[in-house]
């Protein structure tokens, strides 16, 4: 970790766009830090925490409210999975919905549908979308994988959010709230004793429920799909805002693309496709109080999804300038490291992104890895595929 004028920063090198970011979002909260996977984000950096004493800020949750992982520890061994893995990647494939505005092939309802706070304003003609998209995974960085960890054992994993529910109840309070339009702009921070902050903080909290229930759907069906129980499963937001004590105060700490690691709090983090993810947990250290208790969310890009994949006419569907990454490149790591991929764009191989376990180092006082996973198969949305609702 270093001190940035005051700011705890951790990674090396620091994106500069990143540092000027969360400079910015200092101005207005009561304490920022900036986690070693940051990148340039929408006002507030990815992999940054923003903190008020009685403020909320829905830039820094972001669009993707509720945006998180989480992995379930199954009774099969892995050997089992890997014996039949083309079959089994192409069940989840056809049986799971990767992709925009899709609905759900499958109907799931949940308790969250009765909840009163579909009657507010930002949430109240969204409920119909939100219903047929429950258990949807979109695209852009979402996935569902499966997993070996060190002892043989099977795990599923999953990353996704709150899909267009998010998406559309974050754009109603970003324009309520007279927010400026722009990567390099003040964030909107909006007081919690106000109407507008506290119908925020109500429909954040939906919308919360509404990506945890998905989740729970997703691991579940695809435990189902292969015959298996779940035995253990951790889950956990990384684009959300939680009221924690820090210093003895009370604060909504807003994690955008960080995890919240307290001591003994485990916490699911994935890599990229050809990388692998870890099952951690937080430990008390002084550096800890200065990231508020919170880690990394994953391994942070290292290269833009136009420079990775070029160019698209997306009316036509032509090249208008090649990536840097090619779908040869992108195969052949996913291959050497015994992947069965399907779906994908090379805007997520792992080209783009910096290795996880150089990432975490950088965490080293404030985490303890409990699992490392490898991954065996990988689906998400294919190529040319622009989610609106990705972190």
């Amino acid at each position: 970790m270093k001190l940035i004028d005051n700011i705890p920063v951790w990674g090396d090198p620091v994106d500069e766009s990143a540092l000027s970011q969360i400079k910015t979002c200092a101005k207005t909260a009561d304490a920022v830090a900036m986690m070693a996977d940051h990148h340039k984000g929408y006002a507030v950096p990815i992999g940054g925490v923003v903190a008020y004493y009685d403020s909320i800020s829905p830039s820094g949750v972001g669009f993707d409210i509720a945006c998180g992982n989480k992995a379930v520890l199954l009774d099969i061994p892995a050997s089992e999975i890997r014996a039949n893995i083309r079959t089994i990647m192409d069940d989840i494939w056809n049986h799971l919905s990767f992709g925009i505005g899709l609905k759900n092939k499958t109907k799931v309802d949940h308790e969250l549908f009765d909840d009163p706070v579909w009657s507010l304003r930002a949430v109240k003609g969204l409920k119909d979308m939100a219903r047929g998209q429950l258990g949807t995974i979109g695209s852009g960085n979402h996935y569902v994988d499966l997993f070996e960890d060190e002892k043989g054992r099977a795990w599923i994993g999953v990353h996704f959010g709150s899909r267009g529910l998010g998406h559309k109840t974050a754009t109603y309070f970003l324009k309520a709230g007279g927010a400026r339009d722009g990567m390099d702009v003040d964030p909107l921070v909006l007081s919690v004793d106000s109407n507008l902050g506290r119908e925020y903080l109500a429909c954040m909290e939906l919308a919360g429920r509404y990506a945890y229930a998905g989740r729970d759907w997703v691991c579940s069906e695809v435990a189902r799909m292969l015959g298996a129980n779940i035995l253990e499963e951790v889950h956990n937001h990384h684009n959300f805002a939680w009221r924690e004590t820090h210093n003895g105060r009370e604060m909504w700490v807003v994690r955008k693309g960080a995890t919240p690691a307290f001591p003994g709090q485990r916490g699911f983090v994935g890599g990229s496709m050809g990388d692998i993810s870890v099952i951690l947990e937080g430990v008390e250290s002084h550096e800890a109080k200065y990231s508020l208790y919170s880690t990394v969310h994953g391994a942070g890009r290292v290269m833009s999804r136009t420079a990775a994949r070029g160019k698209i006419n997306r009316k036509t569907g032509k090249v208008i300038k090649e990536g840097a990454v090619s779908a040869e490149m992108m195969l052949e790591w996913v291959k050497r490291q015994g992947v069965e991929l399907r779906g994908a764009g090379t805007d997520e191989s792992p080209h783009c992104y910096k290795r996880l376990p150089e990432v975490l180092g950088f965490h080293g006082p404030t985490i303890r890895i409990l699992h490392t996973l490898k991954p065996i198969g990988v689906a998400m949305a294919g190529e040319h595929e622009v989610d609106p609702y990705k972190d």
